[in-house]
């Protein structure tokens, strides 16, 4: 068995996401699993609608039917979630649980990983990593939010702008 929670991915009843991580959450309160359950989420999104002219925030699930849960799996654990009322089973072959990658966790935007950036607009950075990995440019624009990062890097005598992610530039010393 694993050592360290890794998210798993819970198929549940159309609908009844948000009563399954609820019904969890109470059970591992209940039970004092928050050693072996530690996170329950039901991945949203707000998205703006326009309905009759009005502007309106609503939302949205991003995965129907399905809730993301990080625990160390153990046959209890396995146990409490799967026996959860609207709870069908967990993703993978023949309801085996299959850990998600770390990079799936990250595409997901599951656990939101904070980067500070020691860099500014109009500082000289470093290209660490990527394709221009040892080039020097100046830094245009910092999105923090996007994770992302504009560049102006001299290649072959000209200036061209280039979009990195964050940990991928590090300040000149």
């Amino acid at each position: 068995m694993s050592e360290d929670a890794k998210w798993y991915v819970v198929h549940t009843y159309s609908g009844y996401e948000n009563k399954v991580a609820s019904n969890l959450e109470k059970t591992v309160e209940n039970r004092q699993l928050h050693d072996l359950i530690q996170e329950i989420r039901v991945p949203t999104e707000t998205v703006t609608e326009i309905k009759d002219n009005k502007r309106r925030d609503v939302e949205r699930k991003i995965f129907p039917g399905y809730v993301l849960v990080k625990m160390i799996l153990t046959d209890e654990s396995w146990y409490v979630v799967r026996n959860i009322r609207g709870c069908t089973g967990f993703v993978g072959p023949s309801s085996k649980p299959i850990p998600l990658t770390d990079e799936e966790v990250a595409r997901l935007g599951v656990e939101q990983r904070e980067i500070e950036v020691s860099y500014g607009v109009g500082d000289s950075v470093h290209i660490i990593d990527g394709p221009l990995e040892g080039f020097v440019g100046t830094v245009e624009e910092v999105d923090v939010d996007k994770n992302r990062v504009r560049v102006t890097v001299s290649m072959f005598g000209r200036e061209t702008p280039v979009e990195l992610e964050l940990d991928q530039a590090e300040v000149m010393e």
